[in-house]
Order: C-alpha cells, then structure tokens, then sequence
C-alpha cells in the first residue's frame, strides 16, 4: 500500500503502449450527478418544442429566488421592473435589451425563455453556466409575475381585496 501504481495527468505511462496516463472516457460515460434525462426541465425542450409551462411549483419561496437572481444577472440590462432600460444600455451605444413586458416575450413559452436564458440571443450572453437550472425556472416565474403586476387589471384582483383597492 505504501507504493501503488497510479497515473497523474498529463504524465508517462509504462503500462499503455501510447505512453499516456490521461485516458479518454469509454463513450457514453457521464459524470456522477450529470445525468439530466428530464429534457424538459433541463433545456426547456421536448420533442424540439418548447415547454409552455414552469416546471417548478410556483410560491412565494420561488418568486423571492427570482427575484434576487434577476436583481442580480437580469436588471442590469432589463432593469428592476423589466422595460430594457438598465444600467448597461445606458452606458453602452447600441445595446438594446429587449422590454419583457413587449408582447412577443409575453407570448413566449417559459421553455423558451429558459432557452434564451441558457443560450443567450442577439446581444444578451448565456447564462447557463452562471445561473442553475432551478434557478433559471425562478427567474422565469419573477419576470411572469413582473408581467402580470405591469399589465394586469382590475379582474386579476381577487373579489374580496377589491375594496380595498383606491
């Protein structure tokens, strides 16, 4: 046990007859706590259509999540209530970040949100190695619920809080 054969990176091997240590993976090898089967849920595709809803239970843990993630990677750009008019576009020429409260992005599936927010589009970078998977499905609930307080009306309003509205 004191001495045991052992292949460091990128050093010589006696044992292969390439020389190398470093071995590629048997194909197919996926990493431990890599295996994503559920398509839905980690690219927001299935069957190469989006998925029209937040695979997540929506409450209020979940929007407060969104919340602090869009503060913190979205509203530089989108700014705090989502119309596009952050810090950066203000300082950079040409930089357009779309208003989420446009209806085309109000009309998208949240599948297809989830994949710009991976992907990036146009000008906007992609974001699926800052922001985790359920994370991204938080922000996607906060910028509905932006959505709804931006373009709701007196209906949304449950009956009995209705008095109380001026």
């Amino acid at each position: 046990m004191r001495r045991q054969d052992k292949g460091k990176p990128q050093s010589e091997s006696k044992f292969f007859a390439d020389g190398k240590s470093s071995r590629m993976p048997v194909p197919g090898t996926i990493a431990r706590g890599q295996l994503h089967e559920d398509d839905a849920y980690y690219l927001g595709i299935v069957d190469k259509m989006y998925v029209g809803k937040n695979p997540e239970k929506i409450d209020a843990e979940l929007l407060k999540l969104g919340q602090m993630r869009f503060n913190t990677y979205c509203s530089p750009c989108h700014d705090r209530t989502g119309h596009g008019k952050g810090t950066v576009p203000a300082r950079a020429i040409g930089w357009v970040p779309m208003d989420l409260h446009d209806p085309r992005v109000s009309g998208m599936n949240d599948g297809e949100i989830f994949d710009v927010i991976s992907h990036g589009r146009r000008s906007m970078p992609a974001y699926r190695f800052q922001i985790a998977v359920h994370d991204r499905w938080a922000i996607i609930s906060y910028v509905r619920a932006l959505q709804r307080s931006t373009n709701g009306t007196v209906d949304d309003v449950p009956q009995e809080i209705r008095a109380e509205l001026r």
